[in-house]
């Protein structure tokens, strides 16, 4: 495939993912222009932190050519700057765009965008929309890794194909596949979880379906930080390229319990009673969240041990 059609495939998919956050982001453009806020029941959730994601990954893509061109060898590093810069720089303007609730108070957007998280918008229809006015900053942290996680990866995946296209060279063809297959999955759940709330109804215990989804949704996004890493680390000596991407999908699976633990006030939710979903002492993390940690790893481990495994040494095997 020519660089041309790598280029507009790349930019083009992207376009069409981001449909619907840019008109999130519109909307709320046009309200603030025109009334200095957003009306809460006008109030797109998750307008933050996709709309700023989207806007990030525009640019980056569509100046993929041009930083190739200047950057050589660097150019991905450089991608991975911008678009991390213009997402803080999209996400912190809208953050300070109010929201004008019922009582005629003013709320920033970040404090609509906790409870956005805890339950579905029926139950939050039903119960009202609540004010909070106290909640940790650094409930953020939830949300601006999701989304420089998906920036990293999805501009590393076009930048992957990029290269190929422009290089000839395919050696480096499976990680970039394993990275785009594990960031379409996790970027589905994100669209799934926007929508649903994955079916929360802002109690700590959640149902089944819930359970798994939660659980789903922080194994692939382990797995996607881990494979992301795996790419820079392809090929590398000795167990270097599968040791260190498990213990970063690990270390980021742990990191979203944290983000869960601060936007919760300090509880996280539990999939049910009994020794599997109950805290394991002073350790807020039950076993069955242990086991979703090592399980982001081990996914990760095998994945990446698959990937670097040469086509001699999978014969070999296959004897």
């Amino acid at each position: 495939m020519s660089t041309k059609k790598v280029y507009f495939l790349s930019l083009g998919s992207v376009l069409l993912a981001s449909l619907y956050p840019l008109y999130m982001g519109v909307a709320v453009l046009w309200s603030y222009a025109k009334n200095g806020g957003v009306d809460a029941a006008d109030y797109p959730k998750y307008v933050i932190p996709y709309t700023p994601v989207c806007f990030a990954l525009i640019l980056c893509i569509a100046l993929l050519p041009l930083v190739y061109r200047l950057s050589k060898k660097l150019a991905l590093p450089v991608l991975s700057v911008l678009g991390t810069a213009l997402f803080l720089t999209a996400e912190l303007s809208f953050e300070k765009i109010v929201v004008f609730d019922d009582l005629s108070e003013k709320l920033r957007i970040e404090s609509w965008q906790v409870y956005s998280c805890m339950a579905t918008p029926p139950v939050m229809e039903a119960i009202g929309n609540p004010l909070i006015a106290q909640y940790s900053q650094a409930f953020k942290m939830h949300f601006y890794i999701i989304a420089l996680v998906i920036i990293l990866t999805v501009t590393g995946v076009a930048y992957g194909f990029y290269k190929m296209a422009k290089t000839k060279n395919y050696e480096r063809k499976k990680p970039i596949i394993a990275q785009l297959i594990s960031v379409t999955v996790f970027v589905g759940l994100c669209i799934l979880v926007c929508f649903t709330a994955f079916f929360r109804t802002g109690e700590v215990v959640i149902s089944p379906v819930s359970a798994v989804l939660m659980t789903a949704f922080f194994v692939v996004f382990g797995v996607t930080a881990g494979v992301y890493a795996g790419t820079w680390l392809y090929k590398k000596r000795g167990l270097l390229s599968v040791i260190i991407p498990s213990i970063a999908a690990m270390f980021i699976t742990v990191v979203m319990y944290i983000g869960e633990l601060i936007l919760m006030g300090g509880a996280l939710y539990r999939f049910g009673s009994g020794f599997p979903f109950d805290a394991l002492g002073s350790i807020v993390l039950a076993p069955v969240d242990v086991a979703t940690v090592l399980l982001s790893g081990i996914i990760t481990f095998l994945l990446l041990t698959a990937i670097n495994k040469s086509p001699k040494e999978r014969a070999y095997e296959g004897r």
